[in-house]
């Protein structure tokens, strides 16, 4: 007998979970954190202990065979360590619309987007010392993935959660891209990504010109290939700024 051809994934481009309601009889939902090309996230409260989490969604057709799901959950795993990675906790499985779906369970983490941290301060910008603490705590945590062997492939203002601040910042990393096995090109790109983020917190091109010399030395006009001259990794980044000398 012919085989029976497979089922037909159903195309999910939103999920819209109201507060209040309850999945997999364990989670109620409190309300959606963000949504992207791969799925939703939400704040979510376990019934049984009270305890508030966030649960990542994944859209049937972008999560074929669990694939996305199985990459997140090995990576956050693999780098538990490092703490600017969000903890993973497990995964579930939920019914919407009819069709399977995936959801990872992590920790909940209270901040602000980095984007929307930017956007507070006066002239919507952050001051070179500020900006270069910033730049120090990222390119730390990053160092701690990269000496995993691992990349993040997507760093923007837009993923980057600023948990605290004071003497220094508490940062935590949202949405680890797929792109693949790790590779050197990777990790330059995420060292790259670093200084676009720089950029971007000191207010970018209306303000680069009046930038001090040290500030202009990290960044080299965004030039990719002079950026990487001199930092080729995160750790790299984070010794010249540990070393930095102020004219």
């Amino acid at each position: 007998m012919p085989a029976k051809p497979a089922k037909k994934t159903r195309k999910i481009d939103a999920f819209n979970l109201a507060p209040g309601r309850v999945l997999a009889r364990k989670y109620e939902v409190i309300r959606q954190l963000g949504a992207g090309w791969e799925g939703e996230v939400y704040l979510i409260r376990e019934l049984a202990t009270g305890i508030e989490r966030t649960a990542k969604l994944f859209f049937p057709q972008r999560n074929l065979r669990d694939k996305n799901t199985h990459f997140y959950a090995t990576k956050l795993h693999k780098l538990r360590h490092c703490p600017i990675v969000i903890q993973y906790s497990h995964q579930d499985t939920i019914t919407v619309q009819g069709e399977p779906v995936t959801l990872l369970i992590s920790e909940y983490v209270e901040g602000d987007l980095l984007s929307q941290f930017i956007q507070r301060h006066p002239g919507k910008r952050l001051p070179p010392f500020e900006a270069v603490h910033l730049l120090h705590a990222l390119a730390s945590g990053m160092e701690c993935i990269h000496a995993l062997g691992e990349y993040h492939g997507d760093l923007h203002s837009d993923n980057i959660i600023v948990e605290g601040f004071g003497l220094r910042f508490d940062l935590k990393l949202v949405d680890l891209f797929h792109l693949g096995a790790p590779t050197r090109e990777h990790i330059r790109m995420d060292t790259v990504d670093m200084i676009h983020v720089f950029y971007e917190a000191l207010g970018g091109q209306k303000h680069y010109a009046r930038q001090p010399p040290e500030i202009k030395y990290i960044i080299n006009g965004l030039k990719r290939s002079l950026i990487l001259k001199k930092f080729k990794s995160a750790g790299q980044l984070r010794q010249h700024l540990e070393t930095m000398r102020w004219s």
